[in-house]
């Protein structure tokens, strides 16, 4: 499998990018007629399926949603097999009172915080090089 394992590199050479605007999470019924272009993320439970999708998008769709988060991409290819790295990541951000939803994909690990704490977030992520 492609990408790093060793949680000690993917801490020093992760670099937390914060993308640009708002990003909801919405339960759609049906997958019939998404802007599936236009998506950052899908996932099917039992109940629903979840979309992500940017705040101004679901508005103009009439979606309704309850949080509006900050995306941040975590630009190193991790495994998906790497150990470690989610639970490092999410107990520092813990520590600072940050709730944080993520999403691994292929290339790499996304993170999705309140909209209020995405700078804060970033701050904290960028934090992990410095730790041994």
């Amino acid at each position: 499998m492609s990408g790093e394992t060793k949680l000690v590199k993917l801490l020093e050479n992760m670099t937390p990018k914060l993308q640009e605007g708002v990003y909801v999470f919405c339960k759609v019924s049906s997958l019939q007629g998404l802007p599936w272009d236009e998506l950052i993320g899908v996932f099917k439970e039992e109940e629903a399926t979840t979309i992500i999708l940017e705040k101004s998008l679901a508005d103009s769709l009439g979606y309704t949603y309850e949080y509006t988060a900050a995306w941040i991409t975590l630009q190193i290819h991790s495994s998906l097999e790497a150990v470690g790295l989610t639970a490092a990541f999410s107990n520092a951000l813990a520590a600072e009172g940050i709730s944080c939803n993520v999403v691994a994909a292929y290339y790499h690990d996304h993170v999705f915080v309140a909209e209020k704490d995405g700078h804060r977030a970033l701050s904290v992520l960028q934090g992990l090089k410095k730790i041994d």
